[in-house]
């Protein structure tokens, strides 16, 4: 097994223990492990990410630490913290990444994850130059979440 993988699945014990809210020190963590804090560094900000549903924030200095938070808002408040996670921008595989994530955790249906993502695909952005695709993609995505927020109230 990966230390990736081993560090994930310490982090995602230590979230199941404690009702979806973990505390960890980094350093602390590495040399419980046996790995770098870098490892740790990575492990956090590709695995639990906003879109993968997960709250994260840090605090530096001698006493810091990372928090991370399970997300278990309804399903309105996750969607709305999914769309101010997206920023101005958004590729094709992100945007498919975060439907497949949402559809995953029954935010969102198969169907409305297919027709959310068949309007953001590359396909049919054929005709807009490259350079301004994934900033109408971000916008796309946004309004179409909105709106799910908005019409299954």
């Amino acid at each position: 097994m990966k230390m990736s993988d081993i560090v994930a699945q310490y982090i995602m014990r230590m979230l199941d223990e404690t009702d979806g809210n973990a505390e960890i020190q980094r350093n602390e963590l590495a040399n419980m492990l046996g790995c770098v804090p870098s490892q740790i560094n990575y492990v956090i900000t590709s695995r639990f990410t906003p879109e993968q549903g997960y709250i994260v924030e840090s605090r530096r200095g001698g006493g810091g630490y990372i928090r991370i938070t399970r997300v278990t808002a309804d399903r309105r408040v996750a969607i709305m913290h999914i769309v101010n996670s997206i920023g101005n921008r958004i590729s094709s595989a992100s945007a498919e990444t975060i439907l497949s994530n949402m559809s995953g955790s029954n935010m969102i249906s198969e169907y409305e994850r297919l027709l959310i993502s068949s309007a953001l695909s590359d396909k049919a952005y054929s005709s807009i130059p490259q350079e301004n695709r994934d900033i109408l993609r971000a916008a796309i995505m946004k309004n179409m979440l909105i709106t799910l927020v908005l019409i299954n109230n």
